[in-house]
């Protein structure tokens, strides 16, 4: 049986076939060294083994566990997500014009405008969740169009099929930001994604001990993404080792896990949707949600762990409401197994994120525990 045939479940949980093949153990080992000998006549012990920069097995390894995940040709893991992004966008020609969606997440946001501003790239921010607006931005030519599905924190929808006709009839790759949905609900390459990205630190790690990021592509002898795997080696933008075995090790239950927080999401959004405390709810595995449909369409197994919620009121009345939760961690990032709340707002003031939004990551605990949780501090804490 092909490795590339297996189910999700059956890749993660066998880390693509790994095993420690020193001592025979079914727990992959990890690489420390940063240096390999060579035999007597000064040839390599092993050819692919010249210095650890880029060349370490378990660093392999886990690559190998995601791009089976992927379906993809190749998959390159990096030290942070950021790190991931600024990877592709360093890859670009001089000149090159970039469709970028706009109300994402904010540290990408920040990031590749200051990059494009400083290097002559154009940039056109669109709301490709609105396709007529995706299509007017791709009647000029392109070199690249990046989207984030789901998009963190409004929840916004992109088609990814009909994104991907528009870049290439551009003349652009599509690249894909799916760190909140993961490879397990979303293969964003098999709806023709040019490039797929996660932040590694999300749920495809979920244990919040590991920050990551990777690129996977589709075809591996593209110009692209050879200049981001020389760029990679030549510039040392790596994961350590013990990084990567730590990754490695959440990857194993990823599928597991996502299916348990995409069950308890839902319950909290419809939960959270009948409170009378709650304005709104983003969360696409709602029937009302804009995206509902699409999502449905494109998203395998779940609408993902993250949901945002406005709180009924302002500010101070959002910030209260989370100050009384007892099971949820007030803190940022997403996907872990524990659940996380955050007043978004507070992170990137003044761009049009609602005051009384509060941006929920849901984790692996029971859901009536969380739903309890919310309501009392919705209720008043009693």
């Amino acid at each position: 049986m092909s490795d590339d045939n297996l189910k999700p479940a059956t890749i993660a949980a066998r880390a693509a076939g790994a095993m420690n093949m020193g001592d025979g153990g079914v727990v992959p080992g990890i690489a420390v060294a940063s240096t390999y000998a060579r035999h007597s006549d000064n040839a390599l012990m092993r050819a692919d083994n010249l210095y650890a920069r880029d060349e370490n097995d378990t660093v392999r390894q886990t690559e190998e566990v995601i791009r089976q995940l992927e379906g993809a040709a190749d998959s390159l893991l990096f030290p942070s997500g950021m790190a991931a992004i600024a990877a592709l966008f360093r890859a670009l020609p001089s000149g090159a014009r970039v469709i970028m969606q706009s109300g994402i997440y904010w540290g990408a946001t920040v990031w590749v405008r200051d990059y494009c501003a400083r290097h002559a790239v154009t940039l056109e921010e669109v709301d490709s969740s609105d396709i007529t607006a995706l299509e007017a931005a791709c009647a000029t030519p392109a070199d690249l169009v990046w989207i984030e599905v789901p998009s963190n924190p409004w929840l916004k929808i992109t088609d990814i099929t009909r994104a991907a006709d528009l870049a290439h009839a551009a003349g652009a790759l599509l690249a894909v930001d799916g760190t909140a949905a993961s490879p397990v609900l979303s293969r964003v390459l098999d709806m023709g994604a040019d490039i797929s990205m996660h932040s590694a630190t999300k749920s495809m790690n979920g244990h919040s001990d590991v920050v990551a990021g990777v690129l996977s592509c589709r075809d591996a002898d593209a110009p692209v993404w050879r200049a981001i795997a020389q760029a990679r080696h030549d510039g040392g933008a790596i994961l350590g080792p013990f990084e990567a075995w730590l990754l490695m090790r959440g990857l194993r239950t990823l599928p597991l896990r996502m299916e348990r927080m995409c069950a308890n999401a839902l319950r909290v959004a419809k939960a959270m949707a009948a409170h009378d405390g709650i304005d709104a709810v983003w969360y696409p595995g709602l029937t009302d949600h804009p995206g509902h449909a699409v999502a449905t369409q494109q998203m395998c197994g779940g609408y993902g762990c993250l949901l945002s919620v406005l709180v009924r009121g302002d500010a101070a009345r959002a910030i209260e409401v989370a100050g009384r939760l007892q099971l949820f961690h007030r803190a940022t990032s997403l996907g872990g197994v524990e659940s996380l709340i955050e007043h978004r707002a507070t992170i990137e003031p003044d761009t049009g994120i609602p005051v009384n939004l509060l941006r929920l990551s849901i984790g692996i605990e029971d859901a009536d525990d969380l739903i309890a949780d919310l309501t009392q501090a919705l209720d008043g804490g009693q």
